[in-house]
């Protein structure tokens, strides 16, 4: 009998060894665990990946690494353009890096979201750490070797990877940290993907400067980055605790969410959540509010210089700005593009946190609703001359594009249940992945068409804009369509039971889930805020820095 209990010892323990730092039974918290520690590992996470965004300032130093005598790559196949060493790259060329990892993102979010929740947040963070952090190594090395094949495969696709399993990583895990927040919680985690660029262009642009000497600066800079972006993610990976199953903020009860009729109690599988019309609605949802907000990002900054440059500098016509009204004309479209990141972030976090008062269906439809107004009065205020206003119009655009990807995962558990959120949540992402084609593809095809049928310069963004409202008036339609779940997509009991006994192995009894994450907030508390609320301060100021040139003339 010693002999059983040795052997079923030594199995136990062999079986706790193997299970190892990552798995999703170390990350059960315990009593003295605060639930306000999740938020700033999710942000370590979102603050990192949200480089994406501020991939642009490679692109030009990235035509230029075999200086300036070698012509761009002529009469040359596709496939060699890849792998030659012989001309420089162009833009379009290593541009296509962002539709890259974008498009990733995506895939990599939908085929991973259901392995995800069973392998926990740790895991797929510390993995998604390894892919962002080395993928930029191996784009780093690509440069180097002036090879843009390993360029695409490090900084795209493995890169989107890390996108990908980073951006869902947080969100089931902070959805059931925050029952009684879902929208704010998420909000502040996902605010960090749209700040990321804030902190990581300036630091880029930095890193070039101070390798500049040892004709690798970009190279040099995206292995640096990749390396400190990996430490942080893997940081905030082990800075994740899950809640136990049962648990409950203290004086919050499942009673008040009950009471809304479009906030489910129980939970909807995978497998079924996708095939749901509902799933569908949301998708588009969620993807016509993309596509009509990336449309925006990509012509705020022309549309400034092309229909209020002169006005910007005090200049009677285009034809008599001087050399110096051109570089001051330049610098307040960077100042709109500063402005632009900084309500992409704050607005995820305040329209998520909105949404958990007036209901996340009501949020979209004030999306829809205001977005269409303020599309169609762009041109108006363009015609009028009046650039504050269109800057104010941009901004508020913005932060409801910010505020779409934020509020969507509150929408999903409200409609789905929380059990299986994230990776509901990654495939939906698939809209984005189309909305990353389709919006700039309708976009500039719409630009090119009215231009070679004459439409003066200042005049191209009119029909556009008024397309962009229709994308919008569907997504309103879709929004309006989204109804309850049928219950008969509801997991029973012993599906529900069957699926956290894979979603969290340890066992945990009612009464030690009602007692866990008591614990104060306390110093580590403190320095995990600071450790992520500093850096995106320092964004936020740079951004607002280089806004001022904006109202300086």
């Amino acid at each position: 009998m010693s002999e059983t209990l040795a052997l079923d010892s030594s199995k136990k323990s062999s079986a706790s060894n193997s299970s190892g730092w990552l798995a999703k039974e170390r990350t059960i918290a315990d009593a003295k665990f605060n639930r306000w520690l999740v938020p700033p590992a999710a942000l370590a996470i979102h603050l990192c990946i949200g480089m994406a965004y501020g991939f642009s300032v490679f692109w030009l130093p990235m035509t230029k690494l075999l200086g300036e005598a070698p012509a761009t790559c002529q009469n040359q196949s596709w496939m060699a353009e890849l792998m030659t060493t012989e001309c420089n790259w162009t833009v379009p060329m290593v541009s296509l890096t962002f539709t890259l990892f974008i498009f990733m993102l995506g895939v990599s979010a939908a085929l991973w979201g259901g392995w995800l929740e069973h392998a926990g947040p740790r895991k797929s963070g510390f993995i998604a750490a390894m892919c962002w952090g080395g993928g930029m190594v191996l784009g780093g090395i690509g440069v180097m070797m002036h090879q843009l094949w390993l360029v695409w495969l490090g900084c795209g696709i493995l890169g989107g990877v890390g996108q990908g399993l980073g951006y869902i990583t947080p969100v089931s895990t902070l959805i059931k940290w925050f029952p009684d927040r879902r929208g704010m919680a998420t909000g502040m985690a996902i605010m960090g993907y749209g700040g990321g660029a804030m902190i990581g262009a300036p630091i880029a642009v930095a890193l070039m400067k101070h390798f500049e000497a040892s004709g690798q600066s970009v190279a040099y800079t995206l292995i640096a980055m990749g390396l400190l972006y990996f430490v942080i993610m893997t940081m905030g990976a082990f800075g994740f605790r899950t809640a136990p199953s049962g648990w409950a903020p203290e004086g919050w009860s499942p009673d008040a969410a009950k009471s809304k009729a479009m906030v489910t109690s129980n939970h909807v599988h995978l497998s079924r959540a996708w095939k749901t019309p509902q799933f569908w609605l949301i998708w588009c949802v969620l993807c016509l509010n993309v596509s009509a907000g990336i449309g925006v990002i990509g012509m705020a900054s022309p549309m400034l210089q092309d229909i209020f440059g002169p006005l910007l500098v005090g200049a009677s016509s285009v034809e008599s700005i001087t050399a110096g009204q051109k570089a001051a004309i330049a610098a307040a479209a960077a100042g709109l593009v500063g402005l632009i990141s900084l309500f992409n972030s704050l607005g995820r976090f305040f329209w998520a946190s909105v949404s958990d008062w007036i209901g996340r269906k009501n949020t979209y439809y004030t999306f829809f609703a205001l977005g269409i107004a303020l599309y169609c009065l762009m041109p108006t205020l363009g015609h009028m001359g009046a650039a504050g206003l269109f800057v104010l119009t941009v901004c508020v655009i913005l932060s409801m594009y910010g505020g779409g990807f934020a509020t969507v995962p509150a929408y999903l558990a409200d409609i789905f249940g929380t059990q299986m959120v994230g990776a509901i949540h990654g495939r939906l992402l698939t809209a984005w992945s189309a909305a990353g084609i389709i919006g700039p593809v309708l976009i500039s095809n719409l630009r090119e068409a009215q231009l070679n049928a004459g439409v003066p310069k200042n005049l191209v963004y009119d029909h556009t804009m008024y397309i962009l409202a229709g994308l919008l008036a569907v997504g309103f339609v879709c929004n309006m369509l989204i109804k309850p779940v049928d219950e008969k997509h509801f997991m029973d009991e012993e599906e529900l039971a069957r699926e956290q006994a894979l979603t969290q192995k340890a066992k945990v009894t009612a009464e030690d889930a009602m007692t866990a994450a008591r614990g104060s907030f306390g110093a580590r508390g403190v320095i995990a805020w600071l450790a992520v609320g500093v850096p995106f301060s320092i964004g936020v100021w740079i951004a607002l820095g280089k806004a001022m040139a904006l109202f300086s003339h």
